[in-house]
């Protein structure tokens, strides 16, 4: 009746009302449309503070538990019930690990390891430590890794471009007789016919070469991209990662086979591909093309030869491994196979040995249950006088990555409201339209659309925005939804373009190799290798590990 004397009143004004579809059949219990606008306005709000970093992307996160209340979307203690989630225990725990690889230097060796292991060249170089730094970003933070591996690579790189400075000079004083007093006096003066050999002005006061320039700009690049490219392996390496897991288990809780080992199994193969192509293609933007170069005797030059002595000393400078170092190994390795065959998926998981509580222990119990120890086990023989554990809390919280959890729980809260008011199915019906494409050129969409946002926005804060978008849409168009959040997760790590993209960019543009010029022709080639894989992967190998191509039963049916 009311319904009726509104449009009453609408026609008597001449006005025709337009009803949304979303809410066009709603019933007495759904949310009137102002929330939706509510909800919309904070999510607007957030994402301009994000972008902007008006505030701190922390003190934004916070905003939901301020606003849902004064709006009426959620009550005060439900906001506050989504900010702390399983999420903040495995973060938790792997920071106790990363907190112990980088107190007792462990991160140092693995690096230097696999860096002496690959040779001297440059070309072998990079690819050393892209893998070391890969590799080390699957457990760590992406930050963290950069943070370890480019002291290193910065010490290689003022060793080379001083060995190079020491090659010429010794090639000089041979050509004018100058290192041997007696030679001189019978040959006062030689010309010198290679150019290479006279003295030239340095490039920015830094670089003797081009070449040398070119080969730190390349050297420096492809510790960041590493660390983005190895965290997205694996759930705890990146936070968008993280955050899809939680999201997943939270909205869709019946979704059993989002766990750390089927992960790793998609993930690996397109990590791989990914930090192949973009070696090749840093390669040949830096380095030049000449790969054969590669398959040469390598260790010959005397650049070679200096770089080759800088890693020894610095492996040798390390000492045997300590009794700390392997006792965070065991723990390192006991954590990555628990996570793995907790339920594998192609197999039982040890979590099968508790049917009764099926679904009670998480990667969070694992990374909680070992993290702890580190706490407990002594760093030394421990004497009457003094126990020192392997870590303290002060060593902790100097790692901690706090605002990470705020963030997070940011995003929580802000998925929980646009549900609640309604505001996710408006977009998602806003944007059935695309359903009609075929999936893959939906799904390609929105691959660019957030590997475009996350430019400018951090990782965490575009996934946050998305998730609660993406997941109705593909409940609308009647995919599967992990069809639709899997490869877009993945690009949302694929943020190379600026410095100001994630902090391992910022960290590697702070050492002045770079220019921004330089990170935006890198990063367009190595964002289109990383779309590109990660479209491989979901539609091959991706899908029988989550059977994508079947609308699942723990999804709702939207009619």
């Amino acid at each position: 009746a009311a319904a009726s004397e509104l449009d009453q009143l609408d026609r008597r004004r001449g006005k025709r009302r337009h009803v949304c579809p979303v809410f066009a059949n709603r019933s007495a219990n759904c949310p009137p449309p102002v929330k939706v606008a509510e909800c919309a306005f904070t999510l607007g709000l957030m994402a301009v503070y994000w972008l902007t970093e008006a505030l701190p992307v922390a003190v934004t996160a916070l905003l939901p538990a301020m606003l849902f209340p004064l709006f009426g979307i959620m009550k005060s203690s439900q906001v506050a019930a989504v900010y702390f989630k399983d999420f903040h225990l495995l973060l938790t725990g792997v920071i106790c690990l990363a907190t112990a690889i980088e107190k007792w230097n462990l991160h140092r060796r693995i690096a230097l390891r696999l860096v002496n292991a690959v040779g001297v060249h440059p070309g072998w170089l990079m690819l050393g430590f892209m893998i070391g730094c890969a590799f080390l970003s699957m457990w760590l933070s992406n930050t963290s890794a950069v943070a370890m591996v480019m002291p290193i690579v910065e010490a290689v790189i003022q060793q080379i471009l001083t060995a190079e400075g020491e090659a010429i000079e010794q090639r000089k004083r041979a050509m004018t007789g100058a290192s041997n007093p007696g030679l001189q006096l019978e040959v006062p003066h030689v010309e010198a016919h290679n150019p290479a050999d006279c003295p030239a002005p340095l490039i920015n006061g830094r670089y003797r070469t081009h070449q040398d320039h070119m080969m730190c700009k390349g050297l420096s690049l492809c510790i960041a991209y590493a660390s983005s490219i190895g965290g997205m392996t694996t759930l705890p390496g990146t936070s968008p990662n993280l955050i899809f897991a939680e999201y997943i288990h939270k909205f869709y809780p019946k979704c059993t086979i989002i766990n750390f080992g089927n992960w790793f199994v998609m993930c690996l193969p397109i990590s791989i591909i990914v930090l192949l192509l973009s070696w090749l293609w840093l390669h040949w933007l830096f380095l030049g093309s000449d790969f054969r170069s590669l398959l040469r005797s390598r260790g010959q030059s005397e650049r070679d030869k200096a770089v080759a002595r800088v890693l020894q000393e610095e492996y040798n400078s390390l000492g045997p491994m300590s009794r700390q170092e392997i006792i965070t190994i065991i723990i390192f390795i006991l954590m990555a196979v628990l996570w793995f065959f907790r339920d594998p998926g192609f197999m039982p998981g040890w979590a099968a040995l508790f049917p009764d509580y099926s679904g009670y222990a998480t990667d969070a119990t694992v990374a909680l249950l070992l993290g702890l120890l580190f706490f407990i086990i002594p760093a030394n023989r421990p004497t009457a006088e003094k126990y020192e554990a392997m870590i303290s809390w002060k060593d902790f919280q100097s790692v901690m990555p706090w605002e990470i959890g705020l963030l997070v729980g940011g995003g929580f809260a802000l998925a929980e409201g646009t549900k609640e008011s309604g505001l996710s199915s408006w977009v998602a019906n806003l944007l059935t339209p695309i359903g009609n494409l075929p999936p893959l050129a939906t799904i390609t969409i929105a691959c660019i659309i957030v590997t475009s946002i996350t430019e400018v926005a951090s990782n965490a804060a575009t996934m946050t925005i998305f998730l609660p978008i993406l997941a109705p849409l593909a409940e609308t168009i009647h995919i599967n939804p992990l069809y639709m959040l899997i490869p877009t997760t993945l690009c949302v790590s694929f943020s190379f373009l600026l410095p100001v993209s994630n902090p391992p960019n910022a960290i590697v543009f702070s050492y002045g190799h770079l220019s921004t010029l330089d990170m935006v022709k890198a990063g367009l080639g190595v964002n289109i290798i990383g779309v590109l894989g990660v479209l491989l992967a979901i539609t091959t190998w991706a899908i029988p590990i989550f059977d994508l191509k079947t609308y699942p039963d723990w999804a709702p049916v939207v009619t």
